[in-house]
């Protein structure tokens, strides 16, 4: 009988979640290190290149790859010849190894869970309840797989109850699509077939703990279905062109992992769950002599990229900038803004627009300005912010039409694309939509010279703040015409890629 100790579990579970905080895994680095060398799409190698010195700066400076330090989940394999030493349930051990890594001093991490999800919404302070699966198994130890699991990728998950003789192939082609950027490609795709609906979603995600061996599996070849599928999948989603951060370009997956379970006769369900750029995941077996040891990688594995982010890029004063100076960008500029940035996101635009609606002055004046869609980590130390990468756009569409018409702004920075609504917006008021590349917010944190709480502090992250930014790079998403680089980029890309194939 092996005895596991309840504080080796919680240190090994808070150590964990704040080693994958700051170090991608190896496999994903050199994958997308090699996506990066390969790419044709300027715009797509710029944004891998981001991704990875931001993953580097991150690893060298413990702080978080991504402001979202996501959600937990824990996959745990209970060995049948395991006891445990302790007054807590096993749930509650693996909540306390969560809350205290999201409140280590010397590296803050993101509380983003709320409870009451379709009521007050309040955050719970500490990141928990973590979303915890168990197996029983054969055995004399405890196996945890531990992820950090973005909300901007976990939106994007698709499910559907297909019918028997219907393509997975076909439905998983369709949906990617519509999934946009907002998942930060390039990832990988964890895809669940058979069993019931919530068995398909929780195998989906389950095989996202896996490591990126595609190449492997394409020099032996398929044995099974589900591997066949894998590589039909992998070189038709990449041709679909979408590309790093929607782009356009040769590589939007990095890996797709095919899990199957017996289902009913009548059924065939099917999941897809996403990783974004900011993957984060890591496994360790504990016996019972200790807490985990996890080794930190060599820094060698990472790239030393020079990112020249000032060639060809216009510089931008925000604290003079005209409608008629915006009106000039086309889509694709690269923009390196400096001046004064206001933010805001969901809770923030909710609330100005309620008080628009009842006729209140706003606490803000957004005359000229630019709002950056963004819920920072807090500081630590000597910083001015902690990461500071941006949230999904299309989760503030709905207030776009409001905020353009009513508070004269003139412009929004946020991640992935917009949609048709906030792009009509955007048109018939000459603004613009400028993106920020996603998972590269230690990066971005960086251009960050001086942050202060302009409005709303009770929202905490969700809060108006003011930053003073130098050089922060961008590109020019929509323009005041509401051409949207994001339905233009993967369209020509995927005519390329078609060509090159033929």
């Amino acid at each position: 009988m092996t005895v596991i100790r309840q504080d080796d579990l919680i240190q090994s579970v808070a150590d964990a979640l704040q080693y994958i905080s700051y170090y991608h895994p190896v496999d994903f680095i050199r994958a997308v290190k090699e996506a990066y060398e390969k790419e044709e799409s300027k715009a797509a190698k710029d944004a891998m290149a981001q991704i990875l010195i931001n993953s580097r700066m991150a690893a060298m400076g413990h702080r978080p790859i991504c402001q979202d330090t996501g959600i937990v989940t824990v996959f745990a394999k209970v060995g049948m010849n395991v006891t445990f030493e302790g007054d807590m349930s096993l749930d509650d051990m693996i909540n306390e190894g969560v809350r205290r890594a999201y409140n280590h001093p010397d590296n803050v991490l993101r509380a983003s869970v709320l409870a009451d999800p379709d009521g007050k919404r309040a955050n719970t302070k500490d990141n928990t309840p973590a979303v915890i699966n168990y197996s029983i198994v054969p055995g004399d130890t405890l196996e945890i797989d531990v992820a950090a699991k973005g909300g901007g990728s976990e939106a994007k998950s698709k499910f559907a109850m297909l019918n028997p003789s219907d393509s997975v192939v076909d439905w998983v082609l369709e949906q990617i699509p519509k999934m946009g950027a907002g998942w930060c490609p390039p990832g990988m795709l964890g895809i669940g077939i058979g069993g019931t609906a919530e068995k398909a979603m929780m195998i989906a995600k389950e095989s996202l703990m896996d490591p990126i061996d595609i190449h492997e599996l394409q020099a032996r070849g398929a044995q099974t279905r589900s591997e066949e599928l894998r590589l039909e999948l992998f070189e038709k989603v990449n041709a679909l062109g979408v590309g790093a951060q929607g782009l356009g370009g040769l590589t939007t997956v990095l890996d797709v992992k095919v899990v199957d379970y017996p289902t009913h006769a009548a059924n065939k369900p099917v999941a897809l769950i996403p990783n974004c750029a900011a993957t984060r995941h890591a496994h360790f077996i504990l016996d019972g002599t200790g807490p985990a040891d996890l080794k930190a990688p060599d820094l060698e594995e990472w790239p030393d990229i020079a990112w020249g982010n000032d060639e060809g890029a216009k510089r931008v004063n925000l604290d003079t900038i005209t409608p008629e100076e915006v009106q000039t960008w086309q889509p694709g500029d690269t923009l390196l803004l400096s001046g004064k940035l206001l933010t805001g996101r969901d809770a923030a635009h909710k609330r100005m627009v309620d008080m628009i609606s009842k006729g209140e002055k706003l606490p803000v004046d957004f005359t000229n300005r630019f709002i950056y869609y963004v819920g920072p980590v807090d500081p630590v130390r000597e910083e001015v912010v902690g990461p500071a990468g941006p949230t999904t756009a299309t989760r503030m569409d709905k207030f776009t039409r409001t905020m353009l018409e009513e508070t004269g702004l003139i412009g929004m920075v946020g991640k992935a694309e917009r949609g048709d609504t906030a792009i009509e917006a955007i048109k018939d008021n000459k603004a613009v939509y400028l993106m920020a590349v996603g998972g590269a917010a230690y990066l971005v944190s960086k251009a960050i010279r001086k942050s202060r709480v302009a409005a709303f502090e009770d929202l905490g992250m969700e809060a108006i703040y003011e930053f003073e930014v130098e050089d922060m790079p961008v590109t020019v998403a929509v323009d005041s015409l509401g051409e949207s680089v994001h339905k233009t980029g993967p369209v020509i890309w995927k005519q390329k890629i078609a060509e090159k194939s033929a």
